[in-house]
């Protein structure tokens, strides 16, 4: 341990010059060469050899209670604490540890020290849902959750939503690949190739995924993507979960009351996670858009494309619910 110390460029030099005095002094070497040796006094090294005779590794350590006191008093910490809980006036969204010291006063080690000692993380954000104003949510999440859950017989499921303005970006600088210590490496600077919108539909019980690229998401492009999975699954009852944007329900309803079996279903407002297709573009955007690079936006649609064929040969099953805590309530 004391020799890890002495060698190791991580450990405090306080440290690792008392773990020199008790190596030294192990080997014989004189009390008035150990203090040349470390700089430290001749009192102070046969302090430490005696503390390390007496408590071992521990008693290297400083004792508790020793060292320069606190300037800041229980009320000033307060006030730094308190202000790190306020907006800054600057214009800014949040505090940082140098702003707050700027205003408050203390140096930016203590201001530190005072947030982690009081549990605050300005430089943190943490997201979370909060209640839909929709007045009958509790009816369509039902419906939705009754859908996954035991869906009709002769039905299919399908979690349909849209992912627009993916930009084909392409490197000004070839991608330098990782390498031991050294992760993949794109330039900063990029080029626009244009920009593709794809529209996806999840089969819930089957875990398939039915895509498609077109320019714009819009009310048109939806219903002819609606068109495509009606006669993609002819005999069966459709029920199609989606969220409440406008292009869903614009020319849709005339469709789909001319159709027998085909039943929308809107997730409450602000509870668009309620639809499945969410988890899936989630993964998608981590397999295939972030740090991509493309050469042009028809490179960009075929690797797209490849990775839905991909997915639904390899990967392709139904999302299965793993929450233990408490039931959720509206």
């Amino acid at each position: 341990m004391l020799s890890m110390w002495t060698s190791s460029g991580k450990t405090e030099q306080r440290l690792a010059k008392r773990a020199t005095v008790i190596l030294l002094s192990n080997e014989g070497v004189p009390l008035s060469e150990i203090s040349a040796r470390t700089g430290l006094t001749r009192k102070v090294c046969s302090k430490w050899r005696k503390r390390f005779a007496e408590l071992g590794i521990p008693g290297l350590s400083d004792m508790p209670g020793r060292g320069r006191p606190k300037v800041y008093d229980a009320e000033s910490r307060v006030d730094v604490l308190a202000l790190a809980c306020t907006t800054p006036v600057d214009g800014s969204a949040r505090w940082s540890v140098r702003k707050l010291a700027e205003v408050a006063g203390p140096s930016k080690s203590t201001v530190h020290a005072i947030l982690s000692a009081g549990k605050l993380k300005p430089h943190k954000t943490r997201y979370w849902c909060g209640k839909s104003p929709d007045p009958e949510f509790s009816e369509k999440r039902a419906s939705i959750v009754g859908l996954y859950l035991s869906p009709p017989e002769n039905a299919l499921v399908l979690c349909v939503d849209e992912k627009s303005q993916l930009q084909a970006l392409d490197r000004t600088q070839p991608l330098l690949p990782m390498r031991p210590d050294d992760p993949a490496r794109l330039t900063a600077t990029y080029k626009r190739n244009g920009t593709t919108c794809l529209l996806a539909a999840l089969a819930v019980h089957q875990g398939e995924v039915t895509a498609k690229c077109v320019d714009s998401a819009n009310s048109q492009e939806f219903l002819r993507f609606l068109k495509q999975l009606y006669r993609q699954y002819p005999g069966k009852d459709l029920h199609i979960i989606v969220d409440n944007l406008a292009t869903h329900k614009q020319t849709v309803k005339t469709w789909v009351a001319s159709k027998k079996r085909v039943y929308m279903h809107f997730t409450p407002t602000y509870a668009s996670w309620l639809n499945q297709i969410e988890i899936w573009f989630n993964i998608f955007t981590r397999d295939v858009i972030r740090g991509g690079i493309w050469p042009s936006k028809q490179a960009l649609v075929s690797q797209i494309m490849e990775y839905v064929r991909n997915y639904n040969k390899l990967w392709a099953k139904p999302f299965r619910w793993t929450y233990t805590g408490e039931p959720l309530t509206a």
